[in-house]
């Protein structure tokens, strides 16, 4: 059976992060897979290319707005877009009623045919703290729609979807868990391929304890820096924290204490990085530390454990999916605890040793091509029924 797909893309722009990397992986994967006929893209009610879309791997940051972080912060914006979007979108998609629309963010537009729509988490129900108030209203108003109008969901994590059955009731066989990969580039690294990276980002290889995402409350990051600074002063400043992302909403208090601990010389700020540059950080690091508060799935800890190097994270929401035993796993409120995993996977290095070559095996049961061909089962699954 060959299927006939339009690819909702709105996510595809950089600097991608989880949401538009899976997006991004999917658009790159699907037209390539024996079991697809023909993939079109569809972005804010246009049309566009793969080739255009292919480009958000290697392009810097736009200096434009996106759309959702303008409506992350303007309830006016949030309410025009959705009274203006959903015409536009009727309009383009109203002759493509025979083929299979997949949303991979949350929102589906109004299409006659089949839908698949990709839930990532439920963050925004579960804790509102976490999210501007324009976002919450945006996700109250819009997800219920989705869902309700939605053939399948898939959620990419067992986790999400138990949370989709759990605060929407909706129906656990019109739910499919598919996690996620981490790219071939996220692999361990020899000396001489860390080391022109890493001399241009000031760092030493295997060094420094290493947290990527994005500045924001959900990713508990004020704890970190409570937890890591009661660190002996002399492990921190040898073995400095070095964070990389993009700021978030409501991040200037972290900011400001970030600030602090590089005035401090046991912090680095690196805020964005390029996409080619990102397997080289990662490998270099001693430590990759990701404690948050909750995730639907938690890439970076994935990518972390591809490219050989030991994880601190959270035993909550879907981390310990991803990390089965292989990862120190703790409390996220704890920050005691915290402090204490991180000095024992800076310190032992049998523990050092094994959690890094357990970490690559457990990697190695993730794969974007096996993401892929699973979203495509979902779809055959729905056209045959």
């Amino acid at each position: 059976m060959s299927i006939d797909l339009i690819l909702g893309a709105d996510s595809i722009s950089p600097p991608l992060t989880g949401i538009g990397r899976y997006a991004f992986e999917l658009a790159k994967g699907l037209h390539q897979h024996a079991g697809m006929g023909r993939v079109r893209y569809f972005s804010l009610g246009r049309w566009v290319s793969l080739e255009s879309l292919l480009h958000a791997d290697t392009a810097p940051p736009s200096t434009q707005r996106s759309v959702r972080s303008i409506l992350a912060g303007n309830r006016a914006a949030v309410q025009a877009f959705r009274l203006l979007m959903p015409s536009l979108q009727r309009l383009r998609l109203r002759t493509q009623g025979d083929a299979i629309f997949h949303s991979p963010n949350y929102f589906l537009p109004p299409f006659g045919g089949r839908t698949v729509t990709t839930v990532h988490d439920l963050s925004h129900h579960i804790y509102p703290q976490f999210h501007p108030a324009a976002r919450i209203d945006y996700m109250r108003r819009m997800l219920p729609e989705s869902l309700r109008r939605t053939t399948h969901v898939i959620t990419v994590s067992e986790s999400a979807r138990h949370d989709l059955i759990q605060y929407f009731n909706h129906p656990a066989d019109q739910i499919t868990a598919i996690p996620l990969g981490a790219d071939p580039a996220f692999r361990p690294h020899s000396a001489a391929e860390l080391a022109p990276v890493l001399a241009r980002l000031g760092l030493q290889p295997h060094s420094y304890s290493l947290y990527v995402g994005t500045i924001e409350p959900r990713k508990n990051l004020d704890r970190l820096l409570t937890a890591y600074e009661a660190l002996p002063v002399a492990l921190r400043q040898h073995h400095p924290l070095v964070m990389a992302g993009g700021a978030g909403w409501c991040s200037e208090h972290t900011h400001e204490r970030m600030a602090r601990a590089a005035s401090a010389g046991w912090l680095h700020y690196l805020r964005y990085v390029a996409q080619a540059d990102l397997p080289v950080l990662y490998a270099g690091a001693r430590l990759f530390v990701y404690p948050s508060l909750y995730e639907g799935f938690g890439l970076p800890v994935l990518e972390a454990m591809a490219s050989g190097v030991p994880v601190v994270t959270s035993n909550t929401s879907s981390l310990p999916e991803v990390v089965g035993t292989v990862a120190l796993q703790i409390a996220p409120e704890d920050t005691a605890a915290l402090t204490a995993a991180m000095y024992q996977a800076l310190q032992d290095d049998a523990w050092r040793a094994q959690a890094a070559s357990a970490g690559l095996a457990r990697a190695a049961q993730f794969s974007w091509q096996t993401c892929i061909d699973r979203t495509v089962q979902v779809y055959r699954d729905i056209a045959s029924s």
